[in-house]
């Protein structure tokens, strides 16, 4: 049976900060993104990336 470990790696205040950022641009671009794009372009969007990774959606 095999056994996993979890280890932290200490990070800086910097790196801290840096990775909030970016998590905080990623949500901002996510809610405002999807929230006010026309849904045509999610569509569209969406059927793309679909057929992209080779799923049928017809």
């Amino acid at each position: 049976m095999a056994t996993s470990t979890i280890s932290s790696i200490p990070l800086s205040l910097s790196d801290r900060l840096t990775a909030g950022f970016v998590a905080l641009m990623i949500g901002a671009f996510l809610v405002f993104g999807a929230g006010l794009a026309n849904s045509a372009v999610l569509h569209d969007t969406a059927h793309d990336t679909r057929h992209s990774y080779g799923f049928p959606c017809h």
